[in-house]
């Protein structure tokens, strides 16, 4: 390779430099002239074939055409690069004259809402909000709460069973035997969460719902507490206009066991009794059975002669009566047409 060729070689390779559009074509451009199989390179390759001083004198001269394509490429990648940034942050740079985007604000649920004003009020009045298994076995959700296999409360509750036995609870009352287990009277406590239940869907009813229940154990609880607990939450929902009336009614795992309704002077000027749930004072078939896990847990038997009171109610009734929500399936077809409408007085 002559000393004019090597010339000629360096012309064309700064200028393929020169003329590279981005950093790609760059890259082609050094692997052409300097890459393993570059024309550079070949020369490099071919000088172990040449004289002693002539390969001193090539090998120089190919250094010094090797050394001035390599700066020019790093000079052309630093342009190239910049040149790249300043259209990125042209492209991504915000013109801060354009009004701005309305976002869009949430809400809360209307169940999670009447949810969270109801755990609110019984923490203020001492209970203990628990939570617990949605799966459970049928000593938590039926057999401790005195309703054996045979019973026909089994009927009322049809059931989703699982593969090995246990089951989708029926109720949020399982917990109510979970706390006793381990905690001794006197107690207070509120559970709450989904419930689910095997039956056909309509305005009124739904395979997965929500509950709230309520447990007080001790010395000397009577129906007039169970009342008067039952009053202060209708006051804390509904205003101190408020009223709370039982009807007498059945439940395996009270007695007596009644319905509580509520007499409400709502907005729409709709006053009138409002039936929210069951309650009652604990069976103390409730009672016996939930010893007799703690004794099998190796724990003392504190509940015989014990009294006390249970209730729940759904949520979503008093949601529905609340804001006026025709059909309980609305709560979950995520629906923003119908959420919506309670953003600005749930939210």
């Amino acid at each position: 390779m002559s000393e004019v060729l090597s010339e000629t070689l360096r012309e064309e390779a700064l200028h393929a430099v020169g003329a590279a559009p981005d950093l790609p074509a760059l890259q082609a451009v050094k692997t052409r002239y300097l890459g393993k199989s570059g024309l550079v390179t070949k020369e490099l390759g071919r000088l172990g074939q040449l004289p002693p001083e002539e390969r001193r004198r090539r090998g120089a001269e190919l250094n010094v055409l090797r050394q001035a394509i390599e700066a020019a490429l790093t000079e052309r990648e630093a342009v190239l690069k910049r040149e790249a940034l300043d259209a990125r942050l042209a492209s991504e740079a915000l013109d801060v004259t354009l009004p701005g985007l309305p976002l869009p604000a949430g809400g809360l649920h209307p169940t999670g809402r009447v949810l969270g004003d109801l755990t609110g009020i019984f923490e203020r009045m001492g209970y203990e909000v628990v939570e617990g298994p949605e799966v459970e076995d049928e000593q938590h959700n039926f057999e401790a709460l005195n309703i054996p296999w045979y019973h026909p409360a089994r009927d009322l509750q049809d059931t989703f069973w699982l593969e090995d036995g246990r089951l989708l609870r029926t109720h949020t009352s399982n917990m109510q035997i979970r706390y006793m287990v381990t905690h001794d009277p006197p107690l207070k406590m509120v559970s709450r969460g989904k419930v689910y239940r095997y039956e056909a869907t309509d305005a009124t009813h739904e395979a997965m719902f929500h509950q709230l229940e309520g447990l007080v154990v001790g010395d000397g609880i009577s129906m007039a507490d169970l009342k008067g607990t039952l009053a202060e939450m209708a006051r804390g929902l509904f205003g101190p206009g408020a009223r709370v009336r039982f009807q007498p009614s059945y439940y395996p795992f009270v007695e007596p066991g009644a319905d509580f309704a509520v007499w409400w002077d709502n907005p729409r000027g709709e006053s009138k009794w409002l039936e929210l749930g069951g309650c009652g004072m604990v069976h103390p078939s409730v009672l016996r059975a939930v010893d007799d896990l703690r004794e099998a847990a190796g724990r003392e038997r504190v509940y015989e002669g014990k009294t006390g009171f249970a209730f729940g109610l759904g949520p979503e009734r008093i949601a529905m009566l609340k804001y006026g929500i025709p059909d309980i399936r609305y709560f979950y077809a995520n629906d923003p047409r119908v959420l919506g409408q309670f953003r600005g007085e749930l939210g």
